[in-house]
């Protein structure tokens, strides 16, 4: 099971609850929107950086080596496939279980536009 919890929540995981404690202890963490520029305008977590998953082979040097990176999706599936692409990359990556639709479940802001 906890393989396919792995495989599925693209190793390392967040939940909403852990990434918004984190998130207001300002404790360094970078969160990393991967959906479409339209999905991401339509909301998203404040200070939130939008790369594309199909994008982010390509600029994988815009991330920070230093800090937690936070996925983020819809669902939690793309932002999963993104936490597996950055952790074998060297990155200290997160999954956001559950995605936008998680957060906003769980009653957290969501900011709209750029």
């Amino acid at each position: 099971m906890n393989l396919l919890k792995a495989l599925f929540a693209g190793g390392n995981a967040m939940t909403s609850d852990e990434a918004k404690d984190r998130i207001d202890n300002k404790d360094g963490l970078y969160i990393l929107d991967v959906r479409q520029p339209n999905e991401f305008q339509a909301g998203h977590i404040k200070g939130a950086k939008l790369i594309p998953l199909n994008d982010l082979v390509n600029r994988m040097n815009e991330l920070p080596q230093d800090k937690d990176i936070l996925c983020v999706c819809r669902s939690g599936s793309r932002s999963g496939s993104a936490t597996r692409q950055l952790s074998h990359a060297g990155f200290n990556a997160f999954n956001l279980r559950g995605g936008m639709m998680g957060w906003q479940r769980a009653g957290y802001p969501v900011k709209k536009g750029k």
